[in-house]
This record gives structure tokens, C-alpha cells and sequence, in this order.
């Protein structure tokens, strides 16, 4: 429960700053050419609010809603998700929306997508430049990778030290290296000692090499026990931390990449049994160690999760990281690189979206959630939260009616043409528009209770 509460802690305080922030890029373009905002609202508030105040001489009212899937500022004049067609409906005042130049109703449209999108710059900026950026290049992975049989017929083989691409050096391991290397007709590697190249077709599917298990490609880790928790089967068994795991099940073991494969087939098999005897049977496994040249056979009870009793070891662990540092000025650059590379990434892999595995993968407030560490964690909160500010930036400019896109593809069609769509039509865009975005909400927080029924 306390890891629960922590993550949604996070994320609701990340989401309320998005969201105020992305709104108030509204309201300041709004009051700027002098447009009425009635209403500034953090959530959204059917049927009743949870605080609300209007201060003295002024037209907006400001407050708080009870159902967190958004935000909104309700302009006088314009057709959004409120659905005000009575407003519409009257003559048209000099402080509406639509009252206003075509040019300062796209700034206004732009504006949420614009503050989303700056504020993702500054904190990559700013992360920069107080934690500065941490890494271990994949040329420096001595241990090289260990890959699944996906991999291993590209040509790939474990042990192999991952260089980079026809486009470039590697510069860690992870999501941005196995992009490039989805799309890579070349990698370069090193493979006992001697640096070779290796031909790739140029458009591995992404999904595949992230959800595949074992991994496309992974850190090697060594196999060897770094320490052993006390009173849990290995330490009951006699394994001692150095002891190296070459055997599990009557599976030959070379990294500990394969101890932990092993174990997770051991799960699904126990997702299956409806006895205390089969449990058992599941939990009562067979393992090699090998000490000083030395082999002995084990037999030992897993813990009912199916935990050996060992401190996994992070492949981080084994290398001396990289670490560069950013002064204040020099961190702006660097961040803005870093956002729009992480921007691009994004853009990149939304075509997969429109695939089944791509529908498969959507995932809704949980999934979110779920990205926040269980440990209340500064660096790891506003990584996250710039993250989700270019989504939010992105998703918005998608041009579909009831997003800002939606309206500001409008506006554009108006500057061009001369002619503006009419109130009617919009009205019924933006009906469609909402109807869109509750399917996808509906299938993407579907998604996230089918993964936690285990039934996807």
C-alpha cells in the first residue's frame, strides 16, 4: 500500500503541474489579446466541483474538480468540451474568442502545447545541470550482451561488446540503442577482441525486440552469487556469495540473464496450478554451483514468489559509469538536444500504435503511474515528468478535433481559405473529437486491468 500511495502521490503531483501549466499557456494568450476566461479549472468538475472562488473584479472563476483526467479553461466564445451551444448562440461579443483575428485564436490554441513543450526543455535543463548525466557506453560493457534466438540468427553472438551503427556510436544501453538498431542495415561490434560488423535488414520491428522474452538483447551478467540472503534456500543449501550457477533444472546456465529466465518460466507454470502438491512441485527445483573449479548438485525450495535468496546484480554495478557535468549556460543546449532527441523517439514509435501488438501496448493511468520509482526519488519524479510534458505536448498537437491540433488545424484551413467553418460543423467535430479520445481512454485503462488480471 505504501509503494501504491507513493507512486500515485507522484503522479498526481506531476499531472497537476502539466496540467495547470498547459491550461495557464491558454489563459495567458487569452487575457493577452483580452479574450474573457470564465472558468480555470485542475480537473475536471460534472455535476459538482471540490473548491471554487472568483475574485473581486474579476471574469474567471477558479477551482478544483473531483475527477483527475485533465484540466480546463473555458473561453467565452468558443467551442470546446464544454459543449456551451447557448453561448454560441448568442451575438457575438468584442471579448469572445471568436470575436478575435484568426492569427491571435492559433496563438491561444498554441499556447498549452507551447508551455508543455518548453517546460519538458527546461527540466531536461535543469536536470542537466544539477545531477549532470551518468552512463556506462556499451564499448565499455567488457562483459558484451547476451541476446535471445531472435538475435543470435541477425549473427549476434553472447559476449558480444555492441558498438554502434552506419548512423552512429552507441551511447548507452537502452530504449534510444535498440531503436537505432531496429532501423540499422549495420552494426559494429567488437567479438573476442577483433572488431567486425554485422548486416541487419533496416526495419526490425521495435515492438517485438522490447516485449520478447527472453530479451533481444541484454548487459551480460555474470553468473556468479555476489551475496546470499541468510535463512533463504541457497544460504539453507550452502552456496556462498562467489559461487558461480552453471546449472538450473537441467538447463545449462552461462549468465545470471538465464538464472532469472528460468525462474520467470517457473511463474507462469505456477499461474497455472490449483494444488499445495503441484505448487510444490514447481518450487522443489534442481541446481549446479561450481566453487574453485568444483561442481555439486543442489536441491532446494524455491520461496513461495519463486525467489532463490540472492541479491541480484545490476549490470550497472559492474562499470565504472561515465559522468559528465553542465554548467547553468552549458545545460540549456544540452537539454534542448536531450528533449528533442527524446521528442523524436516518441514521433518515431507512434507508428506502431496503429498496429494490433501497437493496441495491445497502450496503457492508461495505471501504466503511467507505474513508471514513478516505489521510492520517492527527485532525479526519477522530474525525468518522469518531463517526459509526460512532451506527450502531453505531442498528443495535443495531433490534429483531432476536441485536442488543441484539432482546432488549430481549423484555424489554419480559415487563414488559408478566408472562410470559416461554421459553428455547426465544429460543434460536431468536437463531438467526434471527445468520442475518439474516450474510446482510446477506455481501451488504454482497459489494457492496464486486463496486465493486472493477467490476462494480457
Amino acid at each position: 500500500m505504501e509503494i501504491f500511495l507513493i507512486k500515485l502521490l507522484q503522479f498526481m503531483l506531476a499531472i497537476s503541474l502539466l496540467v495547470l501549466l498547459h491550461e495557464g499557456g491558454h489563459f495567458f494568450f487569452a487575457r493577452l489579446f483580452g479574450i474573457r476566461v470564465e472558468k480555470f479549472y485542475l480537473f475536471f468538475d460534472p455535476w459538482f466541483h471540490l473548491f471554487e472562488f472568483k475574485p473581486k473584479k474579476s471574469d474567471t472563476t477558479y477551482g478544483v474538480g473531483w475527477l483527475p483526467l485533465g484540466g480546463y479553461c473555458k473561453i467565452s466564445g468558443m467551442i470546446d468540451e464544454s459543449f456551451d451551444t447557448e453561448q454560441m448562440k448568442q451575438p457575438a461579443q468584442p471579448w469572445e474568442f471568436r470575436s478575435k483575428p484568426a492569427w491571435q485564436r492559433l496563438l491561444v490554441m498554441v499556447g498549452g502545447v507551447l508551455v508543455n513543450f518548453l517546460l519538458a526543455l527546461f527540466i531536461y535543463s535543469m536536470i542537466l545541470f544539477h545531477w549532470g548525466d551518468s552512463y556506462v557506453p556499451t564499448k565499455n560493457m567488457t562483459y558484451g550482451m547476451k541476446f535471445n534466438s531472435e538475435a543470435k540468427a541477425y549473427g549476434f553472438k553472447d559476449g558480444d561488446i555492441l558498438l554502434g551503427t552506419e548512423n552512429g556510436e552507441f551511447k548507452e544501453y537502452g530504449l534510444n540503442m535498440l531503436r537505432d538498431m531496429s532501423s540499422a542495415t549495420r552494426v559494429d561490434l567488437i567479438r573476442n577482441g577483433k572488431q567486425m560488423s554485422i548486416a541487419l535488414p533496416g526495419d526490425i520491428n521495435l515492438l517485438n525486440m522490447l516485449k520478447s522474452q527472453p530479451s533481444f538483447v541484454f548487459p551480460f551478467i555474470p553468473s556468479v552469487i555476489d551475496s546470499v540472503l541468510a535463512d533463504q534456500p541457497l544460504a539453507k543449501a550452502g552456496v556462498k556469495a562467489g559461487d558461480k550457477i552453471v546449472a538450473f533444472n537441467g538447463t545449462d546456465i552461462s549468465s545470471q540473464n538465464e538464472v532469472l529466465f528460468e525462474i520467470d518460466k517457473l511463474k507462469d507454470v505456477m499461474a497455472t496450478v490449483t494444488t499445495h502438491a503441484d505448487s510444490m512441485k514447481v518450487r522443489n527445483a534442481t541446481i549446479v554451483t561450481e566453487r574453485d573449479g568444483a561442481r555439486d548438485t543442489l536441491n532446494i525450495v524455491l520461496t513461495a514468489d519463486l525467489k532463490m535468496g540472492f541479491i541480484q546484480k545490476h549490470y550497472l554495478m559492474l562499470y565504472e559509469p561515465v559522468k559528465v557535468e553542465y554548467g547553468f549556460l552549458e545545460s540549456f543546449p544540452a537539454g534542448i538536444m536531450y528533449g528533442m532527441d527524446v521528442l523524436s523517439g516518441y514521433v518515431n514509435d507512434m507508428k506502431y500504435v496503429f498496429t494490433s501488438d501497437g493496441v495491445k501496448q497502450l496503457g492508461g493511468f495505471g501504466t503511467i503511474g507505474n513508471l514513478f520509482p516505489a521510492a520517492w526519488d527527485w532525479y526519477m519524479f522530474w525525468n518522469m515528468t518531463a517526459f509526460l510534458s512532451i506527450i502531453l505536448a505531442f498528443m495535443n498537437i495531433l490534429p483531432i478535433p476536441a485536442l488543441d491540433g484539432g482546432h488549430i488545424l481549423f484555424l489554419l484551413y480559415e487563414m488559408i481559405t478566408r472562410r470559416k467553418p461554421s459553428e455547426n460543423f465544429m460543434i460536431k467535430a468536437e463531438y467526434v473529437g471527445f468520442a475518439i479520445l474516450i474510446l482510446l481512454m477506455l481501451v488504454a485503462n482497459l489494457n492496464d486491468i486486463l496486465r493486472w488480471l493477467g490476462l494480457m
